[in-house]
């Protein structure tokens, strides 16, 4: 089970889903290799060896980044797994570097720094229904 969110480039404006027009289709990250290249900067650590589906590894946490095969890139999801804040601070950091917002798939929310309420809910759902993670 992981907590699913999605890197993708929104309007300034837009500060919630709600805004976002059904019709909208989101512009490109950009080309496959200048993506990676920015993934790479962004968190050098990222294990891109599969370079449709990354893998990152933290203290208490994973992080699986699945940027596919397309080409150019539409967006990011990231399948995140474990516990610990300190995963914000990849996801964010990734965000930056490829000018995308946020979207937190389990409630829909566009999530900024600090932004911990959608991880610390994922988690106690996950808590409740398959037991804590050790």
């Amino acid at each position: 089970m992981s907590w699913d969110v999605l890197l993708l480039r929104l309007p300034a404006h837009i500060t919630s889903v709600d805004q976002i027009p059904d019709d909208f289709a989101p512009p490109s990250l950009g080309q496959r290799q200048g993506v990676l290249a920015d993934v790479s900067r962004a968190i050098p650590e990222a294990d891109l060896s599969d370079p449709t589906w990354g893998e990152l590894l933290g203290p208490s946490w994973s992080m699986e980044l699945n940027i596919g095969s397309r080409d150019p890139v539409d967006s990011i999801m990231l399948h995140i797994r474990g516990s610990g804040d300190d995963v914000l601070t990849p996801v964010f950091r990734l965000a930056a570097a490829l000018e995308c917002k946020v979207l937190d798939c389990s409630d829909g929310a566009l999530i900024t720094p600090p932004g911990t309420s959608g991880w610390h809910a994922f988690q106690e759902f996950r808590d409740r229904v398959v037991g804590p993670t050790r």
